[in-house]
């Protein structure tokens, strides 16, 4: 029998917190519900859950301060946060995807739905064990473009030889470029395909995340970043062959 995800929930509405609690418990999962997020930072270091979820409206501390320190944390940075929230404009979800959210559900919400959200968040993290890319050393669905070898099954990125440790959508999205390599992609695209969002507007999640992946092929072999191509005004191209 597989064991339950472990879920930590910070909701400061005892209502919705016993409540919410209760559907995801009785959909499989552990759930620890907090008042407020005060210490959640090393509870997640301490004893990393499979998600963590999220209110932005909490005392103290909020849920964009604690979603930004979790990202901050090498121990917890590449953990799946979901943000729900009564704040459920089209701005207030792209800030909290600026901020590094994986996804971001607006109350009220069923608990169908977020049940059903969890569970895809849960699917999408796919996180290997640690010691997987020794495990596996040249996998069968290895993808190639130049210097940089990347293999969907590991979780793995290589770049001139040298690992490339990259957070989860840094990781897809290097992904769908590789795959669409040749390929103009729009920033919209991107968000959609990497983000699971539709959104048409001025968003600095993309070029964030581009810089980031840049920087971190760079380091690990200076001139494979140049692979990331981008072009004025519409999006960002993997070339065919880089460095």
């Amino acid at each position: 029998m597989s064991k339950a995800p472990l879920i930590y929930y910070v909701e400061d509405d005892e209502h919705i917190r016993d409540l919410t609690a209760y559907a995801l418990h009785q959909a499989g999962m552990e759930v620890r519900a907090f008042h407020d997020g005060d210490g959640l930072v090393e509870r997640c270091a301490a004893e990393p859950p499979d998600a963590v979820l999220l209110d932005i409206m909490l005392p103290g501390d909020d849920g964009l301060v604690l979603l930004q320190a979790l990202r901050g944390n090498t121990a917890t940075e590449n953990m799946p946060i979901m943000m729900l929230t009564a704040k459920g404009t089209e701005f207030d979800k792209v800030v909290g995807l600026d901020a590094g959210a994986d996804d971001y559900l607006a109350k009220p919400f069923g608990m169908m739905e977020l049940i059903s959200r969890v569970n895809a968040l849960l699917r999408r993290a796919n996180r290997p064990a640690q010691g997987a890319a020794e495990e596996i050393a040249e996998p069968s669905d290895l993808m190639v473009v130049g210097a940089i070898k990347l293999s969907p099954s590991a979780r793995t990125v290589m770049a001139d030889g040298r690992e490339v440790n990259l957070t989860r959508k840094e990781f897809d999205l290097l992904r769908t470029l590789m795959e669409n390599k040749g390929r103009v992609l729009t920033r919209e695209q991107l968000l959609e395909q990497v983000w699971g969002v539709s959104f048409v507007g001025e968003t600095r999640t993309v070029d964030m995340h581009v810089k980031t992946l840049r920087r971190k092929l760079a380091e690990a072999a200076p001139g494979s970043e140049e692979a990331v191509a981008t072009v004025r005004g519409v999006g960002y191209r993997l070339k065919k062959s880089a460095s």
